[in-house]
């Protein structure tokens, strides 16, 4: 019963301690940025200094204090505050400030900021430096202690990351169920990007109408779903292996994407381009939603339809399956087509982000799904797999990469980190092919005895 459970619920258990781990190792003090805090901020203000008081609104430049104190300048304003003097850059821009109010005879009341700016050195020496402004108050939202992690900023960074790898994944589940394998999935995103975006440009441009960003989409996807329907039949008609016809696909599609462009990204795109890449619906990115459903939708044809059924009889036993009366050339096809049209999706999600269609992106891309989907559980022997498991592993990856990099580690080691976590999930596929961890060692053992 154990051994079932860790091999139902094992990665989800896997994915909630990394996010644990993580949320430990980035805990940190935390100073709020948001409309809250500036009202606080307003209220502090208009109850503590009278409206003819000198106050200095501090934001750094480039970070999440400078909107905050752009914002709350204009608040402040509104208020009826005359003296409120907004400074966004760096310290010597507050020291500069701070130098004339005090050439101007000012009494400066109080500064009001937040994120990291009450640590700068200019206003830890202020007692020091500006003794006139002995009775400056400093006003700051009240910090405290959250996980940088569980930001929501970043866990939308997360899932915004895995989008187009997760999307793609669904059809690189089919196509390794069926013990096949796609290495052509990275140069299809390029593909179907340029094809896109460059019928959108024929098509009127800047100017296009939203519904020539539609027909970009639908004929980047197709063309991609007929590319992978040919590598899925010389697969299924002449038995050639996958890893070598989807390496000459690689090559191919990536070698089209660039002579279709000369090598140059297409822009004067359509304005509605980046509606899916990057436009929300009810507050919830677009992208997400499309995650959501296509992996329900995945999940009920996996588990719930005959070709779904079809699709696990061929991959365990292809002989077995084609003698039980399963069309076993038809499915390989499929599942290679699904595959190639999840990519040419995943090839219009990035067009989107980027507002652009380029030759140059989906590299690795490839390997990127496969590792999320072999992490997620389904064996590369074929037979086994779930979709639902694939998803939990696109986070997996997801995460330890977007940890990683909160921690600052370099992306070399980066690159080892996630080359063991695919080994770990490999050699936990034959642990679970062998039935318990004891079998498993002593077949090894056979082996090499």
């Amino acid at each position: 019963m154990t051994t079932k459970m860790f091999s139902d619920y094992g990665m989800v258990l896997v994915l909630i301690v990394l996010c644990i781990f993580f949320s430990f190792l980035t805990l940190n003090e935390q100073t709020p940025q948001d409309s809250d805090a500036i009202a606080g901020l307003i209220e502090r203000v208009t109850t503590e200094f009278n409206k003819s008081d000198i106050i200095l609104v501090v934001g750094a430049v480039n970070t999440g204090s400078e909107p905050f104190a752009e914002v709350l300048g204009e608040e402040l304003e509104g208020e009826g505050f005359s003296n409120v003097r907004v400074v966004v850059g760096i310290p010597r821009d507050l020291r500069l400030a701070l130098d004339d109010i005090r050439a101007k005879g000012g009494v400066l009341a109080a500064i009001a900021t937040t994120g990291d700016v009450p640590k700068w050195l200019v206003i830890e020496l202020m007692p020091e430096k500006y003794p006139e402004f002995s009775g400056c108050k400093m006003l700051a939202p009240k910090s405290y202690m959250w996980p940088v992690f569980l930001k929501r900023s970043n866990l939308l960074a997360i899932v915004d990351r895995i989008v187009v790898i997760a999307v793609i994944a669904i059809g690189m589940t089919m196509v390794i169920i069926t013990a096949g394998i796609d290495l052509s999935v990275g140069s299809l995103i390029a593909l179907s990007a340029v094809i896109g975006t460059l019928l959108m440009k024929k098509m009127g441009g800047l100017q296009a109408p939203g519904w020539v960003v539609l027909i970009g989409f639908l004929v980047g996807i197709l063309s991609c779903g007929i590319v992978g329907g040919l590598g899925g039949f010389v697969v299924a008609r002449f038995k050639v292996a996958p890893f070598i016809t989807t390496l000459g696909i690689m090559m191919m599609a990536r070698g089209l994407a660039f002579m279709i462009t000369g090598g140059f990204s297409i822009y004067q795109v359509p304005k509605a381009l980046p509606w899916l890449g990057q436009g929300r619906s009810l507050g919830t990115p677009n992208t997400v939603i499309l995650l959501v459903v296509l992996y329900v939708a995945a999940h009920i044809f996996m588990a719930h339809t005959r070709m779904g059924r079809y699709i696990y009889a061929v991959g365990g036993n292809e002989e077995a399956a084609r003698l039980s009366g399963v069309p076993v050339k038809r499915v390989i096809v499929f599942v290679y087509v699904i595959n190639s049209l999840a990519a040419g999706l995943g090839g219009c999600i990035q067009a989107s982000q980027l507002n652009t269609g380029t030759p140059s992106i989906g590299v690795m891309y490839e390997l990127y799904v496969i590792a999320a989907v072999v992490v997620g559980g389904t064996s590369l022997s074929g037979g086994c797999g779930r979709i639902l498991g694939t998803l939990i592993g696109a986070f997996i990856i997801s995460v330890i990469q977007n940890g990683m990099n909160l921690l600052g580690i370099e992306s070399y080691t980066q690159q080892i980190v996630l080359g063991a976590v695919i080994l770990g999930a490999v050699l936990l596929d034959k642990v679970r092919s062998a039935g318990a961890v004891p079998a498993f060692l002593s077949r090894k053992n056979k082996v090499l005895d």
